[in-house]
């Protein structure tokens, strides 16, 4: 990978220097990596083998649950490294690699959301061709595309990175790589660079979450001619996509969408969107869906009862 030479390792700052709260750190982001992965895993194997869940909301969920994992995994490891490490030295190799990693899966992530609104949309507005609008091909061509967008979002994301010159100072103040941290080291003027960043993830996070609102609230004004049991079941649906879309979409927007600037809070803000979203995706899909529970619950009882036969 091409580099500048002057620069070869960067120092990541992480959260905080103090020892003891670094110990905290550890501990609090090893209990929500740790509650990731499980969680993401249930919901990965248990729509893999469930026969209840085979609706195209599940088979999003099953991408969304892969990207929130990947997406998780590409930060956290790191972070639970440093947090016990007195020097926090990541290669310059490793941190460009850290960038793409976080944007593939965070732009799939993005797609994902989409995704499940217009599968919601769907069988909400149109009932009856649902089956034929959202038939198993066409969910598995939107996925391919979905991926293939997310590479080359990320690819445009790396090629920003990879033009940014370093020769002096290498202590990033954030707990991973990203092009935000990256612009302040860059011996240039990166006005040009954070425009196209805006431009690029900036716009996709925005008009991403205009998108899904718009298309939620048509969703929401077309229950009035359902009746009340339909109404409460995509009510319920709806109301944990919302939750996840503010949860995800508000710092990024509050990250990628403003002028070259970095603030105190900037690292505790991509902390909700790094680490807290992918923890609390499988518990919002989960605590609210009676069809995810019910199968988790069957398909678990039969590993068990099998197991002690």
């Amino acid at each position: 990978m091409w580099q500048n030479r002057s620069v070869t390792e960067f120092i990541l700052l992480g959260l905080t220097q103090d020892p003891t709260r670094q110990k905290m750190v550890f501990i609090i982001f090893f209990i929500f990596y740790t509650g990731t992965v499980v969680g993401n895993f249930l919901i990965i194997v248990t729509i893999k083998f469930s026969r209840t869940l085979g609706s195209p909301m599940y088979f999003f969920l099953f991408y969304l649950s892969v990207a929130d994992t990947c997406f998780s995994t590409s930060i956290a490891p790191r972070l639970l490294v440093d947090a016990l490490s007195a020097k926090k030295v990541i290669s310059y190799n490793g941190c460009m690699m850290q960038v793409f990693a976080l944007h593939i899966f965070g732009c799939m992530e993005i797609f994902v959301l989409i995704l499940m609104a217009v599968d919601r949309y769907v069988a909400i507005c149109k009932p009856l061709r649902y089956p034929a609008i959202m038939r198993r091909q066409v969910c598995i061509i939107l996925i391919i595309f979905a991926w293939i967008g997310s590479f080359l979002h990320s690819i445009a994301q790396i090629a920003l990175a990879l033009k940014l010159p370093f020769c002096g100072p290498n202590l990033i103040d954030h707990y991973c790589c990203d092009l935000q941290p990256l612009l302040k080291l860059a011996c240039m003027d990166t006005y040009k660079i954070n425009l196209l960043l805006v431009s690029n993830s900036g716009a996709i996070c925005s008009s991403s979450f205009v998108l899904l609102m718009i298309s939620y609230f048509v969703i929401l004004h077309s229950l009035r001619n359902h009746s009340a049991e339909g109404r409460k079941k995509a009510l319920s649906t709806c109301t944990s996509h919302i939750i996840v879309v503010i949860l995800f979409f508000g710092p990024c927007i509050f990250i990628y969408t403003r002028p070259p600037t970095t603030f105190p809070i900037d690292k505790m803000v991509a902390v909700f969107y790094t680490i807290g979203t992918p923890f609390l995706n499988p518990l919002i899909y989960t605590l609210r869906n009676a069809e995810v529970k019910n199968a988790m619950k069957k398909l678990w009882t039969i590993k068990i009862t099998s197991g002690s036969k």
